[in-house]
C-alpha cells in the first residue's frame, strides 16, 4: 500500500515574498534525502509565522513517484509543465548513471535559462551534470557514486565535501547533509536567528559547513594513528584507477618503503600489498552494486587489466564473482526500492 505525502502551506499567508521550491522526485529517490531537505523549509515557515516557502511536487509522468522505502508522493506537475519556481531541487538514488530521458534534461536546461536556481542532491548531480548545467562549477555527489560521477565528467571539479553552493548551482551529497544545505539557505535568505531555531528545532546541536566530509576520516574507518601509514591509506585511495607502485606510496608518506612496510603490519595487520588490493576491491563491489557499469568498465576503473585475475581476486575478497554480486542486484533493488542517501 502506497503512502501519499503532500507538504502544504495553507495555515500560512502565501505573498509575493515567499520563496517556490521545485521538487523534481525521480523513481527511487532517497526519503530521507528528500525529508532533510524539505523539512527545514517547513519548520521555517511555522516558525516565522507565515509562508516564507512553499513547493510543488514534479515528476516525469505527473504521477506519484515511489521512494528507496516503497512510499510514494503524490506530484503536482510533470516533467515539461511550465513551474515557476526560485529554486528546483533534483532528487535521485539507485543507480542515477542510468537515468537518461532527454526531455527531463532539455526542461532542466529550460528552468535554469529563465533564472532558477538548481540543486541536485544524492544522486540528483548527476541528472545535472548530463543536462550540462554544472560545467564551470564545483560539485559534490554522494560518496557511493563519486567514481562513476568522476569518471563520467572528468572535466567537473568535484570535491567530497557535504555540500556545495556555487553561484546558481547548489550540490548536495544527500542523507542528512540536505539539513545543512536548507539551513544554509535559511541563513542566507533570513538570518542566522531563524536558522538557528529550525537547527534547535530538529536538535542539530552540531552546525555542519559545507567543507565537513562526507566520510569518516581515514584514521577512523583504518583504526589507525600513525601519521605515514595515514598518508600512504589516502594515496592509495586516491589513485584506485592507477595504482601506485610501492615506492610512489612510500614516497608520499614520507619514509622509506622498508620503514613503511613495518609500520603496515604493526598498525593494519597486512602488508602495503594487501591492503591496496583490498581497497580496490571494495571499491569494485560499491560500483558493481550502485552503478550500471559493465563488469569489465569497474575492473578497468579499479586498476586491474585482466579480467580473470579481477574475478579471482573479487571472489577471494567478497565470496562471489562479480557477475554473481551483480545479478543480485535487481532482486534486492526490487525488494528495499534500493537508494542512498
Amino acid at each position: 500500500m502506497s503512502v501519499y505525502v503532500i507538504f502544504m502551506t495553507e495555515n500560512h499567508d502565501v505573498s509575493a515574498h515567499t520563496k517556490v521550491l521545485g521538487l523534481l522526485l525521480v523513481d527511487g529517490f532517497a526519503l530521507m534525502s528528500y525529508a532533510s531537505v524539505i523539512e527545514p523549509f517547513r519548520a521555517a515557515n511555522d516558525l516565522a509565522g507565515k509562508a516564507l516557502y512553499r513547493w510543488i511536487h514534479v515528476s516525469r509522468t505527473g504521477e506519484a513517484v515511489p521512494a528507496s522505502n516503497g512510499a510514494s508522493v503524490m506530484a503536482d506537475a510533470r516533467v515539461g509543465d511550465p513551474v515557476l519556481c526560485d529554486v528546483m531541487f533534483v532528487f535521485a538514488g539507485g543507480d542515477p548513471a542510468a537515468f537518461d530521458d532527454r526531455p527531463t534534461f532539455g526542461w532542466l536546461r529550460k528552468l535554469a535559462q529563465g533564472g532558477a536556481a538548481m540543486a541536485g542532491v544524492s544522486g540528483g548531480p548527476f541528472l545535472l551534470a548530463r543536462a550540462g548545467l554544472l560545467s564551470g562549477h564545483r560539485a559534490t555527489i554522494h560518496w557511493e557514486h563519486e567514481a562513476a560521477f568522476r569518471d563520467a565528467f572528468p572535466d567537473l571539479a568535484v570535491e567530497t565535501s557535504l555540500f556545495i553552493v556555487d553561484r546558481r548551482r547548489m550540490t548536495c551529497a544527500g542523507g542528512t547533509a540536505g539539513l545543512d544545505l536548507a539551513i544554509e539557505m535559511i541563513e542566507r535568505e533570513h538570518g542566522s536567528d531563524l536558522s538557528r531555531r529550525v537547527s534547535e528545532w530538529f536538535i542539530r546541536t552540531d552546525a555542519r559547513g559545507s567543507e565537513r566530509p562526507q566520510r569518516q576520516s581515514l584514521r577512523d574507518r583504518y583504526g589507525v594513528t600513525n601519521d605515514s601509514v595515514l598518508r600512504a591509506l589516502a594515496e592509495m585511495e586516491a589513485w584506485i584507477e592507477e595504482p601506485r607502485d610501492r615506492t610512489m606510496v612510500a614516497s608520499a608518506a614520507g619514509i622509506s618503503l622498508r620503514q613503511l612496510e613495518r609500520l603496515f603490519i604493526a598498525h593494519v595487520g597486512l602488508s602495503m600489498t594487501d591492503i591496496y588490493l583490498r581497497i580496490r576491491l571494495d571499491q569494485a563491489a560499491q560500483l558493481i552494486g550502485s552503478t550500471g557499469m559493465s563488469i569489465t568498465a569497474v575492473a578497468l576503473a579499479c586498476g586491474f587489466r585482466s579480467a580473470a585475475h579481477f574475478s579471482r581476486s573479487f571472489k577471494a575478497r567478497h565470496g562471489i564473482t562479480p557477475s554473481a554480486a551483480r545479478k543480485r542486484r535487481p532482486a534486492r533493488d526490487a525488494s528495499t526500492g534500493k537508494g542512498n542517501g
